[in-house]
Parts: C-alpha cells; sequence; structure tokens
C-alpha cells in the first residue's frame, strides 16, 4: 500500500525536474520500488486474500461488504497496473501528464483505503 502512495509522489517530483540528472535518479527509484517492492507486495497479497478467502469459504461473498471490499482491491489492483504505465512513460521520456495530475492522482488509494477500512472494521452494510 505505501509504493501506491508513494510512487505517484515520485512522478510528481520527476515532472518537475529540469535536469536530465535529476530525471535519471527518478527514473533508478520508479523502477526499483515498482518492481522490487510494489510488485511482490501486490502478488503477496494477492496470493494471501485468496488463501484467506479459501479458508472462509465462498459464503462470506453473500456480504456487502466482503463485495466492497473485493471491489476495491480490484480497482486499487487496477490502480497499481495504471501507475505502471505511467513508469514506462516517465521511462522513455514521454510522460504527457503534469505534476498537478500526479498530486491529484496520488488522493486515489487514499480514499479507497478509508473505504477499505471503514466497511472492514464496522461492516455497516
Amino acid at each position: 500500500m505505501a509504493g501506491l502512495l508513494y510512487l505517484p509522489r515520485i512522478f510528481v517530483y520527476h515532472a518537475e525536474a529540469e535536469h536530465a540528472s535529476q530525471r535519471q535518479i527518478f527514473k533508478v527509484m520508479e523502477r526499483k520500488l515498482y518492481n522490487y517492492i510494489m510488485m511482490p507486495a501486490m502478488l503477496l497479497s494477492w496470493l494471501f486474500g485468496v488463501l484467506l478467502l479459501h479458508n472462509l469459504g465462498l459464503p462470506v461473498f453473500k456480504e456487502l461488504w466482503m463485495q466492497i471490499k473485493t471491489a476495491s482491491v480490484i480497482i486499487l489492483t487496477l490502480y497499481h497496473f495504471n501507475l505502471g504505465k505511467y513508469l514506462n512513460d516517465f521511462a522513455i521520456d514521454n510522460n504527457k501528464k503534469s505534476s498537478k495530475f500526479f498530486r491529484l492522482y496520488n488522493e486515489i488509494p487514499t480514499i479507497i483505503l478509508i473505504v477499505v477500512i471503514f466497511v472492514v472494521v464496522f461492516k455497516p452494510i
């Protein structure tokens, strides 16, 4: 989760970078964060989530809170892969987005995290 919050912040600084040496440093940081930290964390999260669902059984999907949580996790996964697309754009110096876009884009996982925590803890529905 931390990578989903941190990578767009690096994109903000990368979009604002003026010197080629700065942009090169950001490219290395972004690539290492995405490939060595975020991707394994996402895969392990999915693995343990599926194992937990297997342990709980499929009837847990009848509860609306679990459906909302699952939909939120799928949205975060799509967000993760979209960050990978932006990473590739930066890697080939083809970024067309502004730093302001990435500042706003950085708020998406925070909102989803709040929803997930609320739904899981309070199970309001």
